[in-house]
């Protein structure tokens, strides 16, 4: 197994992010594609020695395409040279939330976990009341040494704390998120010794694993909005 395909190709198409560029080499693209999908394969058997529930996926049903939507950006450039996956007990879907890994060159590869989204108010309105009615767990997670060496807990954020709880909450904070997620950047060398990264990345998905498992009993009865 070899990253040095993924980070080539991703390299290239970053410097040439057009559609003539990407045709013309579509077997760069499936070769790279099916390495970074053998990538998956050997880091869901990581997981799994400490969380068994992701172990049936396929890895090509967790990936997400290249092919960025331009329609309200003023980036037009086509691609997005990265390639992603977010492997959960449900697959890709951002609920229940799992582990989220990006290989983009630039030194730009990071490791997440965690709420993402935060267009589904009915996630975070869920998140919110367990957030209120379980401070305590949650602080002794996110302040666990383990943790704090490696995260601080991000996502995008109100100016006040939303209506319908108090401004004084122990954990006000983190009820004017409106997603709550973590990230760990990897650097482009990180990815040359397979072994030991899929070792490290591991390591940090256990670390970040009470965290999920946190937010996952929040959102139980989540239901994905139907299109």
């Amino acid at each position: 197994m070899n990253t040095r395909s993924i980070i080539d190709y991703l390299s290239k198409l970053s410097m040439n992010n057009n559609r003539e560029w990407y045709h013309a080499n579509k077997e760069d693209y499936k070769k790279a594609s099916s390495d970074f999908e053998e990538l998956l394969q050997a880091l869901m058997l990581e997981i799994g020695k400490f969380d068994s529930s992701i172990l049936h996926n396929i890895p090509k049903d967790l990936t997400f395409k290249l092919v960025r939507d331009i329609r309200f950006s003023h980036d037009k450039s086509p691609y997005n040279p990265a390639f992603r996956a977010h492997i959960s007990s449900k697959g890709k879907l951002p609920v229940p939330v799992g582990y989220y890994i990006m290989i983009k060159p630039g030194n730009q590869s990071f490791l997440g976990g965690g709420l993402f989204a935060d267009m589904f108010k009915d996630a975070t309105a869920m998140v919110r009341d367990y957030i209120a009615q379980n401070g305590q767990e949650w602080e002794k997670i996110i302040h666990e040494p383990e943790f704090e060496k490696y995260f601080a807990v991000q996502g995008t954020a109100l100016k006040n704390v939303p209506a319908g709880y108090e401004k004084e909450h122990p954990q006000a904070e983190y009820l004017k998120f409106k997603s709550w997620y973590l990230e760990y950047p990897i650097k482009d060398e990180e990815l040359n010794d397979v072994g030991t990264f899929l070792a490290k990345a591991a390591e940090i998905f256990r670390i970040m694993k009470p965290f999920n498992d946190y937010l996952n009993k929040a959102l139980v009865n989540f239901q994905m909005p139907t299109r």
